[in-house]
């Protein structure tokens, strides 16, 4: 865990262990962890916004026109937008188990740019892995750059995210919990390699999933988020990236963050102008300009088999703890 408050890291610790066997490696300050879905922020809303910085990004540019794969029969899709993917509206399913029939990365890409739309762009608000797949895809046309490379240049390198990645190299592997002991299709022990299976079939490289990271360092990107964006982006693009979008009605989703809805994994007492996200792999970054806040949490809760859902009823509590502790501290 980490926590930054008003431009300091007022709280690092690492509890626990590796796994539930007594002899498992201690969790450190320097434990490395598979972000899974924590990565569409880290890496991808921020090469996005990069990217919009740059005039390189149209947010209401049509999908099909930067990955002309993604048309089909449906009419439909000529209509979802780059800001539709951001923003979880663009029609595609949330989820789909496409590496059980696309063994390799082209043919995982093909059955990502080929899933059917589920409802019409724009109307619906739903989570969206297989969008953020394809908008990978996108981001890396219009910055002309492989994902991994883009991020390590643009983003982890200038804020000192010396401990940061995608595909971990061999020697970080145990400094790396693993997150589940795969039988129906790996085979093998996950350790040091992308816990998500379309992940892996990407070669670990993907706009949905596929970075490693220490808390120290998720907490860096973090005090970037609230110093406005500096000093990679402008605060103008960070303000727009995180607002929350006014369609489809009732949505929490800003541009590839959310924001705090009711009940919220943040817990209770995060403001309006809140912003973070959560990992399938027990991970989560919940950033407060109003209380220049920032809690990240990261576990291995897929640890054996990803049954349990206790991290539901532990983010919460943990987020109000945090508050309060530090509320009760300077005397608010």
């Amino acid at each position: 865990m980490a926590v930054t408050r008003r431009g300091q890291l007022v709280a690092l610790k690492g509890v626990g262990r590796f796994t539930y066997e007594p002899n498992s490696s201690d969790v450190t300050p320097a434990t490395i962890y598979d972000l899974a879905s924590v990565s569409k922020v880290v890496a991808t809303t921020t090469m996005a916004m990069l990217l919009y910085e740059r005039g390189l990004l149209d947010l209401e540019a049509p999908v099909v026109g930067i990955v002309p794969e993604f048309g089909g029969h449906d009419p439909r899709r000529r209509e979802v937008t780059l800001r539709m993917l951001l923003a979880h509206s663009s029609g595609l399913p949330a989820y789909e188990k496409l590496f059980l029939r696309a063994h390799d990365r082209e043919a995982l890409l093909t059955a990502a740019f080929q899933s059917p739309l589920e409802t019409d762009p724009g109307s619906r608000a739903e989570y969206s892995d297989i969008g953020f797949i394809v908008l990978g895809v996108a981001l890396e046309r219009l910055a002309d750059d492989a994902p991994d490379h883009f991020c390590q240049q643009e983003i982890f390198g200038p804020l000192g995210m010396t401990h940061s990645t995608f595909k971990p190299p061999a020697a970080w592997r145990d400094a790396i919990p693993p997150t589940v002991d795969d039988q129906a299709f790996r085979r093998r022990v996950v350790q040091g390699e992308v816990h998500d299976e379309n992940a892996s079939v990407l070669a670990g490289v993907s706009g949905h999933a596929g970075v490693f990271a220490s808390a120290e360092d998720v907490a860096r990107f973090a005090e970037c988020m609230l110093q406005g964006g500096a000093p990679i982006l402008r605060r103008e693009t960070l303000e727009l990236f995180t607002r929350r979008e006014v369609t489809p009605p009732g949505t929490s989703r800003a541009l590839g963050w959310d924001t705090p809805s009711a009940p919220s994994q943040s817990g209770k007492y995060f403001s309006a102008q809140s912003f973070g996200h959560l990992g399938y792999t027990g991970t989560s970054l919940w950033i407060d300009p109003a209380r220049q806040l920032s809690v990240t949490l990261l576990t291995n809760r897929t640890w054996p088999d990803r049954m349990t859902q206790a991290i539901k009823q532990v983010r919460p509590v943990f987020h109000d703890a945090v508050v309060e502790a530090i509320d009760a501290a300077e005397g608010a």
